[in-house]
């Protein structure tokens, strides 16, 4: 039986989870991980990654080591001193806060905690989340008011497919309920991350994660919207922003796209703009660029549209995940985009070389015969060329294939 001052359960084992449950590994550390997906425990036990960021040869070697162990069960959080929390927390069908598989999550484990136990929840939600939902969840629920637990929080600094940044490079924010909270916290993070930062309360922690989404919301909204604009008098936004670039202070790049997509980005200022409203207060900045960034695929498919020239309106979307370098389809702008242009009559097939499966779809090969090419996101392997090739017209929603024939940058 592993000391269970060295040993930590992590619940949730995918893009969040599993890249930590290795780190924590490497660092010494005894792991359960528990996952109560079906198919990705399966995966793990077999000793096969369902992330690109942590490959096979890791998760089969931590199994064998006998440091890394994959149940389906919370009832391993007996044996842990920490417990981390590495669920999503998504948004619900009117984009507010959904945070109903962190309380799960929470609920699971409370009835295994020990005294001593610390909690920490990596899941993204608005502030005041750890003391007002997390807290009175473990309170309620651990199976004796004499068991004393501590709990902090640091939010998931995750960027699947980042080839620079990874969890030990990456600094990490934390903030305890209280003062020996926060230093257990600090402690464990230290053990795995080169700097580890230290805030006055998980509030701030949570808050500085959404603050970090929003910034990138609010500036890929701005150059989509300029995008627009300049299309409308023909002038080149790309050379519009490498212009601006130029500049050697307070100026940072953006790029148009056909939309934002993924687990972060679409959903986390919302969790700040729906906090603001439930304060009495407005983010109106937040909900004009979530428009702004929600309508784009709806503009990418008019540009589409217009370049069409024949009766048959068949359209190939190229790269359907939601950024370059993953097979994550989550949030991905390619769905608006493809709803849009079926909505309009047209055909919709779709390539993508990290993609199996997209909506219960299947691929096509690049036989297939088109009026015209997106380029949603620029996935590594993309055929662009061969269509180029053949004289389709290309609309080149990245910017990525500029230098070649029949191609149009948005």
């Amino acid at each position: 039986m592993p000391s269970r001052e060295k040993t930590i359960a992590i619940i949730g084992q995918g893009y969040v989870g599993l890249p930590l449950a290795m780190a924590a590994v490497e660092a010494g550390w005894t792991v359960f991980g528990v996952e109560n997906s079906p198919t990705k425990y399966a995966l793990i036990a077999s000793g096969k990654s369902p992330v690109e960021d942590v490959k096979d040869q890791l998760i089969a070697g931590a199994l064998k080591s006998g440091k890394y162990k994959i149940s389906d069960t919370s009832i391993s959080v007996a044996e842990a001193s920490i417990v981390v929390i590495c669920v999503p927390t998504p948004l619900d069908d009117n984009r507010a806060p959904d945070i109903s598989l962190l309380e799960s999550a929470v609920i699971s484990i409370a009835p295994h905690v020990q005294s001593g136990t610390l909690v920490i929840s990596e899941s993204t939600s608005y502030p005041g989340t750890v003391r007002d939902v997390v807290k009175p969840l473990i309170e309620k629920h651990k199976k004796s008011a004499d068991i004393s637990v501590d709990i902090a929080v640091a939010p998931e600094r995750v960027n699947p497919g980042d080839a620079i940044y990874h969890q030990k490079n990456t600094p990490r924010l934390v903030g305890g309920l209280d003062a020996a909270s926060t230093k257990r916290a600090v402690d464990f993070y230290s053990s795995i991350c080169d700097q580890v930062v230290q805030v006055s309360s998980p509030e701030v922690a949570e808050t500085a994660k959404l603050l970090e989404n929003t910034f990138r919301l609010v500036n890929i909204a701005l150059v989509n919207q300029l995008a627009q604009l300049c299309a409308d008098q023909d002038i080149n936004v790309h050379e519009v922003i490498e212009a601006a670039a130029t500049k050697p202070y307070g100026y940072m790049k953006f790029t148009p796209s056909v939309g934002v997509g993924g687990h972060c980005i679409p959903v986390d200022p919302m969790y700040l703009s729906w906090w603001a409203e439930n304060n009495g207060k407005s983010a109106s900045i937040i909900d004009t660029s979530d428009a702004i960034n929600v309508g784009m695929p709806l503009y990418i498919s008019s540009r589409v549209r217009q370049l069409i020239t024949g009766a048959s309106k068949r359209v190939l979307i190229m790269g359907v995940a939601y950024k370059p370098g993953v097979k994550d389809v989550r949030e991905t702008p390619a769905t608006a985009l493809r709803d849009d242009l079926i909505a309009h009559g047209c055909e919709v097939a779709w390539i993508d070389p990290l993609v199996d499966e997209w909506d219960g779809s299947k691929p096509v090969d690049t036989q297939w015969l088109c009026d015209v090419v997106v380029v949603a996101t620029a996935q590594p392997g993309l055929p662009v060329a061969e269509f180029s090739k053949r004289g389709v017209p290309i609309l080149d929603c990245t910017g990525t294939f500029k230098d070649l024939p029949h191609v149009t940058r948005i």
